[in-house]
């Protein structure tokens, strides 16, 4: 029998809240373990193993694309059976998957274990708490999305000196045998326990019925979700693109390398600006208005950063406003979906809309440096990565539907 708590929020408001207080312990311990671990390791791993850092690499993007490639069937599980059992596999799966990284004795092995993790990341990582807490909360989403990255933010912060002091006083198979543990010892029960808000779940006569399969092939065949797609995988490509490429533009154009990190911090520091304003941000625009201001202003924020590489305020202030952008974009994601189309098989039509993105971040170190070699140089190379934004812009304006009305959800926002 499908299960189908009245109204768009589902679950009591403290079984939500304490949905939410998990997910943003895990969420923190799942990043840092499968994620913002491996750029403190990986000089260590490639001296240890001699491997060459493009085959390290190469593991490591692996693993991100099998997580775009799995999200699109996790979308689907996470519909038909809620987050609780898709998180908790995967929690059991991404601390399998570190100890076959850690124990990982040939190249092979290694990308092996990190294309396992890139399963694991798929099911645990932000797309399917962004899927959980939409099913949960319904119209007062945004606050709890903007509240869940606020706090998972800190996941690098958290978990990039842990990793390092760990890794001081051992060595990098035995920080990722810890982190193992610590993403066990954390993830697993938090899951498998907290994560027990009521469900609205497809049963399977409810799937096999035309309907929901004719409304969701409707939309992924739209202009609309086309737009979106392409949109926030430029986006996506070129924000992340723009940050990889920072200090090295910087320093390319005489900055010291301790200003250049530090304009980088800056830019953290403009990803919480940026989450902390978003509420206001959608309730003062429409779907359209809010997308295209988001990337055009990333857009104008990355081509000043080209032209002012010199420590300046002007750099300064871009280099804020360009966080705050990025910090933006995550809520943007979040909600693209929903906002247009409501909350009805969001899973599915979310992994698929995210897939590309994913892959565009994961491919962005390889791509960009080849750009900056064909353009000749890191000032070129953000004159290029303005230019894709501003191209994201224009799609993310064909983005919404020409009736303006999202599909079974009167909670979404205005388009």
């Amino acid at each position: 029998m499908t299960t189908t708590a009245p109204g768009p929020a589902h679950g009591s408001d403290r079984a939500r809240q304490r949905g939410l207080i998990a997910l943003c312990l895990t969420e923190i311990t799942s990043w840092g373990a499968l994620y913002y671990a491996f750029p403190v390791l990986l000089g260590a791993i490639t001296v240890d193993t001699g491997w060459s850092t493009m085959t390290v690499m190469g593991a490591f993007s692996v693993g991100l694309a099998v997580s775009a490639i799995a999200g699109i069937p996790v979308g689907h599980l996470l519909d038909r059976l809620g987050p609780r059992p898709v998180m908790t596999t995967g929690s059991i799966i991404g601390v399998l998957s570190v100890v076959a990284i850690a124990t990982a004795p040939t190249p092979g092995w290694f990308i092996a274990a990190w294309a396992v993790s890139g399963l694991a990341q798929a099911c645990v990582f932000y797309k399917p708490a962004f899927a959980a807490i939409t099913g949960w909360y319904g119209p007062s989403r945004v606050k709890a999305l903007t509240a869940l990255t606020l706090v998972a933010g800190l996941s690098s912060t958290i978990f990039a000196p842990l990793t390092a002091a760990i890794a001081d006083r051992t060595d990098w198979r035995t920080t990722y045998l810890i982190l193992a543990a610590v993403l066990a010892v954390i993830t697993i029960p938090t899951h498998a326990v907290f994560l027990n808000v009521p469900w609205r779940r497809y049963d399977g006569q409810r799937a096999a019925t035309e309907q929901p399969k004719r409304r969701r092939r409707g939309i992924l065949r739209s202009r609309a979700f086309i737009c979106l797609v392409i949109a926030m995988a430029l986006a996506s490509f070129g924000m992340f693109a723009a940050t990889v490429n920072l200090v090295p533009l910087l320093t390319e154009q005489g900055s010291s390398t301790s200003f250049a990190a530090w304009a980088l911090g800056l830019c953290g520091a403009g990803q919480l600006l940026g989450r902390v304003g978003y509420g206001r941000l959608a309730k003062a625009t429409t779907t359209r208005v809010r997308t295209v201001a988001v990337l055009a202003a990333a857009a104008v924020t990355i081509a000043v950063t080209a032209v002012t590489a010199a420590p300046t305020v002007t750099l300064i202030a871009a280099a804020v406003a360009f966080g705050a952008t990025r910090g933006i974009l995550t809520l943007l994601e979040a909600t693209a979906v929903s906002d247009r189309w409501g909350t009805e098989g969001f899973g599915a039509l979310y992994g698929a809309f995210s897939a590309p993105s994913t892959v565009a971040m994961a491919t962005t170190p390889w791509i960009g440096a080849v750009l900056t070699d064909w353009v000749g140089g890191y000032q070129a190379l953000f004159g290029y990565l303005a230019g894709f934004v501003v191209l994201a812009a224009v799609f993310g304006f064909f983005s919404v539907s020409r009736s303006g009305h999202p599909s079974e959800d009167s909670s979404a926002t205005n388009p």
